[in-house]
């Protein structure tokens, strides 16, 4: 992979860091390292590992202003949200720690007497992980995190487009953890797709899109590598009833909005009641055209940009056909220039009313600033709506009748389901998706350990 350059988003003519990329030779030096540094972390006993962990993310809060500056800088997010994320990357390792610490396996009951039934865990082995530029160390913490709680190395490939935080987290493991057990390796889908092909890594996890996922997946599967892959999400809020319809849109505007849209988590459709639709549009627009767009070092800044401008154009490309096939723009609908910010790739705020379900703007995964607002008017359409795309990441619905709140929780067709609330997830609760929106063992909480460990079935005679 040749060297290469990342760029400041709000202002793409500025340089904000040169990388070396990692060659072939350097990806195999890698890998073996890491081998070799696993196999003596797998014999450490696991509250030692939680222990050494703890020690590890003190290591990486010590560097956390370093590292939201340099999230704002090469992905573009308001160094506010920077700092949220880095702190709460920080605090889901922490809730992953406590619970290797605490887990003690399974007994069973025995079918036979005499016979003692146990299910044990083991470290499956060097774990290689590919995450994208949106959450430059969420992401990446929510790989490591649980890798080295779980007895493995990992070789991470944080996203060429923003990896300094991840780089600033490796750098944080050096005298903390064992020499080689936190690897990255640095470039494209080149290294990224050399790394999930080789035969020496024993799980492969992956965040990004659905297309690049089931690559991903077909990589992994000719070597039968275990498989966590995070995708994509076409995420609707539901608002039924709200006796306080502003608090509701808040939420949901903050789920729509934060990190411009570009959250695999964010809400860009709201399935609304059609006696509360003129409101819902109403409180929207408003909201949406209140946000200040700006450089995300700027403390005015409330939005940054789109993190590329390849984004930037797949935004615009959506809307623009939304708009073709009947959908109403309400506020924004277009890309905007910033003063002081030329050529930065921002978008505004949008808000797509009069939106029919089967519009490819309510469809297809935008990764922006959009939001499409389509009317129900019994609740057999809202959930044949809501679960009427390919995604099933998360979902919100904004109601205080219990029959409703039943319904939506045994019928919504998504990994996460949120009922009053927008969709941002706790930090020790499973993370992931079904449908197409991911394949595997769920990230975070204890369903991480069936993908970092191996099971077996015990038998004590």
């Amino acid at each position: 992979m040749p060297d290469f350059e990342t760029r400041n988003p709000a202002r793409p003519a500025e340089v904000v860091g040169r990388y070396a990329g990692t060659t072939a030779e350097g990806l195999e030096r890698a890998l073996a390292a890491a081998a070799r540094a696993q196999a003596s972390w797998r014999r450490i006993a696991g509250v030692e590992r939680a222990l050494a962990l703890g020690r590890f993310l003190d290591a990486v809060a010590a560097r956390s202003g370093d590292i939201a500056r340099a999230i704002t800088r090469e992905q573009g997010k308001p160094l506010a949200e920077a700092r949220s994320e880095t702190a709460k990357a920080i605090a889901e390792g922490r809730a992953m720690a406590a619970f290797v610490a605490t887990d003690s396996g399974e007994v069973r009951p025995s079918a036979r007497a005499g016979v003692r039934n146990m299910v044990l865990r083991r470290p499956r082995g060097v774990i290689g992980a590919i995450t994208p530029w949106n959450f430059p160390i969420l992401t990446p913490m929510r790989k490591i995190a649980p890798a080295v709680a779980f007895g493995n190395a990992i070789v991470l490939k944080p996203s060429e487009f923003a990896p300094a935080a991840a780089q600033l987290v490796v750098d944080a493991a050096r005298g903390v953890l064992p020499d080689d057990l936190v690897q990255i390796v640095l470039g494209g889908a080149e290294v990224g797709g050399a790394l999930v092909s080789h035969a020496g890594v024993a799980g492969v996890t992956f965040t990004g899109s659905v297309a690049t996922g089931k690559r991903v997946y077909a990589a992994a599967a000719a070597h039968l590598a275990e498989v966590s892959l995070e995708l994509g999400g076409k995420n609707a809020a539901v608002v039924h009833d709200a006796p306080d319809l502003g608090a509701c849109l808040d939420q949901v505007m903050l789920a729509a909005c934060l990190c411009a849209g570009q959250r695999c988590t964010a809400i860009s459709r709201v399935i609304v009641r059609r006696a509360l639709h003129d409101d819902t549009v109403a409180g929207l627009a408003e909201r949406a055209a209140a946000a200040k767009l700006g450089d995300g070092l700027d403390p005015a800044t409330t939005m940054g940009p789109l993190t590329t401008a390849h984004q930037l154009a797949h935004v615009r490309e959506l809307v623009e056909a939304g708009v073709a096939a009947g959908a109403r723009v309400v506020t924004g609908g277009r890309p905007v220039e910033v003063a002081g910010c030329e050529g930065g790739y921002f978008h505004a705020p949008t808000v797509l009313d009069r939106v029919d379900a089967g519009n490819r703007v309510a469809r297809e995964e935008i990764f922006g600033p959009v939001i499409s607002v389509i009317a129900y008017d019994t609740l057999d359409e809202a959930f044949s709506i809501l679960n009427g795309v390919g995604y099933g990441l998360t979902s919100s619905l904004f109601s205080q009748d219990a029959g409703v709140i039943r319904r939506f929780v045994d019928e919504s067709e998504n990994g996460m389901i949120h009922v009053n609330h927008g969709t941002i997830p706790d930090n020790h609760m499973p993370f992931g998706g079904i449908k197409d929106s991911g394949v595997g063992a769920y990230s975070v909480g204890p369903s991480a350990a069936h993908f970092h460990t191996t099971e077996h079935s015990v038998y004590l005679g």
